[in-house]
């Protein structure tokens, strides 16, 4: 490994994260809150120390696929720990390890946040809405920042990584393939933080006009692309009585669901890319199908056909399958097959290349259909039957990339369910913070539910599940290759 060189990125990735601090203390300091010498601390311990190892080591830029690995999974854990300053510093949340479980929450755009119970932080007796403006900006911040990657951010605007930007881009983009818009993997940086950047200006523009205060109107579409779902309100979405304000964050976290590619396809004039793309045409049917199963199962049940009924199933089914977390309902009141669908969806996920969580529907597209072709070939031995995705053959690599993967995300979700059972938390719960938190959902069942938070949750479970969220927005093959041996020969 070429160790000046991963000194040299992390130092610069460092040394951007302080910088971005700035916003949020000018904003402390415009409010008058006593949060401003928290970020102005934090800020000068990651320039002071991001900066010199920057300076020192900037000759060195050869990089490897070993380089990349692990400069894409500690860039993460950097900027986490980074991101924790502020809260901690700034006596939001005095103790680290809830500051790093929000942090990691946030920058791995999971949305599970310790913030809402008095009980174990009396100083915010209001929850989420006693924050003060400037941490519930970087709150916000860091989820927007972490939802299109960080390395991807660093590669479009910093001139440091050259060749090796490849391995680090294959490294951290979300999907089963990491498909490049242009040849230099630079330009294809660039243009996915235009289309990200663009989308999450005009969500804040859209919700100011529907009436939500525009620092609201930030911090949410600061989360709705990354599909994070921090919110600014304790009652998160459904805090905003406006249908047209819910149904701009419906749409928003359906845009954000799908292959940044077809976006930037239909931006150049190739609109029909969306509608000839086989995993979006299952994603907008696997949304269609479980809003409208949603629906009738909530409405027969509670004998109410109205549009609020509709509106609060479309949004949670969305919400839930992007990993976006927000929350308009409680749909822990809803009958059990509703939160059964609920739950299935958490493991599905929305596009790869999208800035969902969970599996993502080309996996699981896949991996049916590798079980069909398997069960053809039971009858007709010799025959060579090719897995397709559309018009696309999907090579052998994919496949057992992609059988791995599932064999692996399926291990951590049982063994992070054992471990909160053994900590003595129910079946639901267990089960479904383990679903929750490897797939970058936030919100659970049980004891972690839409109005609940992670507060009273054991720091065994929540360094778990802080581990579970970083192996999930990393694909798991990117962290799980620095624990073999192969790697470290």
């Amino acid at each position: 490994m070429h160790v000046k060189t991963i000194l040299n990125i992390l130092g610069a990735i460092l040394a951007l994260t302080g910088f971005t601090m700035v916003v949020p203390a000018l904003i402390a300091w415009g409010y008058n809150e006593p949060d401003l010498v928290g970020h102005l601390q934090s800020m000068g311990i990651c320039m002071g120390i991001g900066i010199p190892v920057w300076l020192f080591t900037r000759k060195s830029r050869s990089l490897n696929n070993k380089d990349g690995f692990v400069i894409v999974t500690l860039s993460w854990l950097l900027v986490a720990l980074a991101g924790a300053m502020p809260f901690y510093l700034s006596g939001a949340i005095p103790n680290f390890t809830d500051a790093w479980f929000e942090s990691m929450s946030g920058v791995t755009t999971t949305g599970a946040t310790i913030i809402g119970n008095p009980n174990t932080l009396p100083h915010l007796p209001n929850g989420i809405e006693s924050l003060t403006h400037g941490v519930l900006y970087w709150r916000s911040f860091i989820q927007w920042i972490g939802g299109m990657g960080i390395i991807v951010f660093t590669i479009a605007i910093l001139p440091l990584l050259g060749a090796g930007s490849v391995q680090l881009f294959k490294a951290e983009v979300p999907g089963p393939v990491a498909d490049k818009i242009r040849p230099r993997v630079r330009e294809t940086a660039k243009i996915l933080w235009l289309v990200y950047v663009g989308f999450t200006s005009l969500q804040f523009l859209l919700l100011s006009f529907a009436g939500m205060p525009w620092f609201d109107s930030i911090c949410h579409a600061f989360t709705t692309m990354p599909t994070g779902g921090f919110s600014t309100q304790n009652a998160s979405i459904a805090a905003y009585s406006n249908p047209i304000i819910h149904y701009i964050i419906i749409f928003f976290m359906f845009i954000a669901g799908v292959n940044f590619t077809l976006h930037f396809r239909a931006i150049t004039g190739n609109y029909q890319s969306y509608f000839k793309d086989y995993e979006f045409k299952v994603y907008f049917l696997i949304l269609f199908v479980a809003t409208m199963f949603i629906f009738l199962n909530i409405s027969f049940s509670n004998s109410d056909w109205s549009h609020n009924s509709f509106l609060i199933s479309l949004f949670q089914s969305l919400a839930l399958m992007t990993g976006t977390g927000y929350s308009n309902a409680d749909y822990e009141l809803w009958p059990f097959f509703s939160q059964l669908l609920l739950f299935f969806m958490m493991f599905f996920g929305a596009m790869g290349g999208s800035t969902s969580g969970g599996m993502k529907i080309a996996r699981v597209v896949l991996l049916i259909k590798y079980a069909s072709t398997e069960t053809r070939r039971m009858l007709h031995s010799r025959a060579i039957i090719p897995i397709r995705i559309g018009d696309r053959t999907i090579s052998d690599d994919v496949i057992r990339n992609t059988l791995g993967f599932f064999l692996i995300y399926l291990s951590f979700f049982v063994l992070t369910a054992l471990v909160l059972t053994a900590l003595n938390y129910d079946f639901t719960s267990s089960l479904s913070v383990a679903a929750s938190a490897i797939g970058n959902v936030g919100p659970a069942f049980g004891a972690f539910g839409p109005t609940d938070n992670y507060a009273l949750l054991h720091p065994i479970g929540k360094w778990m599940m802080t581990f579970c969220m970083l192996l999930g927005r990393l694909e798991i093959f990117t962290i799980m290759v620095l624990f073999s041996r192969t790697f470290w020969r």
